[in-house]
């Protein structure tokens, strides 16, 4: 499939963007439930460490790196399929840019927290914590829906 300047490389690149998907995705379903369980140690300062330890590796090993190489990737991806060259029938596209800037803005917010929970400046009950967990599902539920089925 020799399409856009991506030219044959277009489904290896593809691949590469549905890879690091899955891997910010995993970090995203992981991270909330390690800041409730942080959370719920807290007071407990070997079992804090513990979190704080699994929460860095977590940020800077798979989730923060897999975030980068997504947006590059599906950028790369989206200016191939015409979203500079102003090719109509793109609104799912725009659609699904929008939800993926909103799921970046929570991986900021997760990452802030999971920092702040280290430093022992908690400010969320538990409740609301595990109820912040179902972001990352919610999100990827519509980004796939636009991917796959392209409503508009």
């Amino acid at each position: 499939m020799g399409v856009g300047f991506l030219g044959a490389a277009y489904l290896w690149v593809k691949a590469a963007h549905v890879i690091f998907v899955i891997f910010w995705m995993a970090g995203m379903f992981i991270l909330p439930r390690y800041l409730v369980h942080h959370q719920e140690g807290l007071g407990d300062p070997a079992e804090e460490q513990r979190w704080i330890t699994r929460e860095a590796k977590l940020r800077r090993i798979i989730l923060t790196p897999a975030m980068i190489a997504v947006w590059a990737i599906g950028l790369a991806l989206a200016v191939n399929v015409g979203l500079l060259a102003g090719i109509q029938g793109l609104a799912w596209l725009h659609a699904k840019l929008f939800v993926v800037f909103l799921l970046s803005g929570y991986h900021g917010w997760a990452v802030g927290y999971s920092k702040r929970l280290a430093r022992g400046q908690a400010s969320l009950g538990n409740r609301q914590l595990r109820m912040m967990n179902e972001v990352p599902a919610l999100a990827v539920t519509i980004i796939v829906i636009l991917a796959v089925v392209k409503p508009f």
